[in-house]
């Protein structure tokens, strides 16, 4: 892990777009500003772990009803079973 000191008002750049600034600091408490492109998503992490906390939940129902259709091989295969149309002699 990269370890920077940064005072009030001063900025840390991350590649060409990404540009995260000190806003305050109190007692225990520091307030960043971060400026990036909208298609760069920036969480706390907290709200990242429940965004992934739910997309795996998600990932895990089934996608569509097809899903939840039995087998072939649990369904009754009736009348039209290939001992049911054998000539009886």
């Amino acid at each position: 892990m990269l370890v920077l000191s940064r005072k009030l008002n001063q900025a840390i750049m991350i590649g060409d777009d990404v540009r995260i600034v000190v806003v305050s600091v109190d007692r225990d408490t520091v307030k960043l500003g971060i400026e990036a492109p909208r298609s760069i998503p920036v969480h706390r992490s907290e709200v990242y772990e429940e965004i992934q906390k739910t997309n795996r939940a998600a990932a895990g129902e089934p996608a569509s009803p097809v899903a939840e259709t039995p087998r072939v091989a649990e369904l009754d295969p009736g009348p039209r079973s290939i001992a049911a149309k054998r000539p009886q002699r």
